[in-house]
C-alpha cells in the first residue's frame, strides 16, 4: 500500500446512519447475530475510541459490547468520535511499525484496514436494521475486500473467528456485495418481520 485509503467517506456514511436511528430501533435485531441495534451502537462506540487509539499507537482493550453500556449521548457522541477516527488515520505515521487494535498487537497496515472495515461493514449492518439506504464508498469496499482475502489467506484458522463463516455471493456480484459475503453477511438480510 502506498497510499494510506481514506476513511472519511465511510466515516460519513457511518455517521449518517447513526443519526438516522430512531429511539424505537435500538432493540432491533441486526446481520451481527444476537448483537441488537442498541449494542451494534455501543460496538461502534467503543470501535471509535479504541481504533483511534490505535491509530495513535495508544493500545487499549477490547471493550464488549453491549446494549447496556451505550452512553445516553450516543446520537451527538459517536459522529464525532468517527470523525476523529478519520483524522487519526490520516496521518501516515499510523500505518508504519505496529499497533494494538483491541487487544491484538498488529501491523499498523492491518489495524488501519481492520478500522475502514470495521466502519464500512458496521455501517452497512446498522444501516440495513434500521431501513436506511447506505452508499458505501467504492474505494473502501475494494480495499476492504483486498484485506479481507489477504487476511483469510494469511490467518486461515482465525478467519471465521473474526467474521464467521463465508455468504457464497456470485463472482461477479457488485464489490461491496462480495465484501459483505467475505465479512459473514447475506447482502440480502432482512430484519426478521
Amino acid at each position: 500500500m502506498t497510499t494510506p485509503p481514506d476513511l472519511a467517506p465511510a466515516v460519513a456514511e457511518a455517521a449518517r446512519t447513526v443519526a438516522g436511528v430512531r429511539d424505537d430501533q435500538l432493540t432491533a435485531p441486526t446481520p451481527c447475530a444476537g448483537m441488537p441495534v442498541a449494542a451494534l451502537l455501543d460496538h461502534l462506540h467503543g470501535a471509535a475510541v479504541g481504533l483511534r487509539l490505535a491509530a495513535l499507537k495508544q493500545p487499549t482493550g477490547a471493550p464488549e459490547p453491549s446494549a447496556e453500556s451505550l452512553p445516553a449521548d450516543w446520537r451527538t457522541r459517536i459522529p464525532p468520535e468517527l470523525d476523529e477516527l478519520a483524522h487519526a488515520w490520516r496521518d501516515p505515521a499510523a500505518w508504519e511499525g505496529s499497533a494494538e487494535a483491541g487487544g491484538v498487537p498488529l501491523p499498523a497496515r492491518w489495524a488501519g484496514l481492520v478500522t475502514l472495515n470495521e466502519v464500512l461493514v458496521h455501517g452497512w449492518d446498522l444501516a440495513v436494521a434500521t431501513g436506511q439506504p447506505y452508499r458505501p464508498d467504492p474505494a473502501a469496499a475494494q480495499t476492504c475486500l483486498d484485506y479481507a482475502h489477504e487476511f483469510a489467506a494469511a490467518v486461515p484458522e482465525a478467519r471465521d473467528t473474526i467474521y464467521g463463516p463465508v455468504v457464497p455471493v456470485p463472482d461477479d456480484a457488485p464489490v461491496f456485495d462480495r465484501l459483505l459475503g467475505a465479512t459473514g453477511r447475506d447482502p440480502r438480510w432482512t430484519p426478521p418481520a
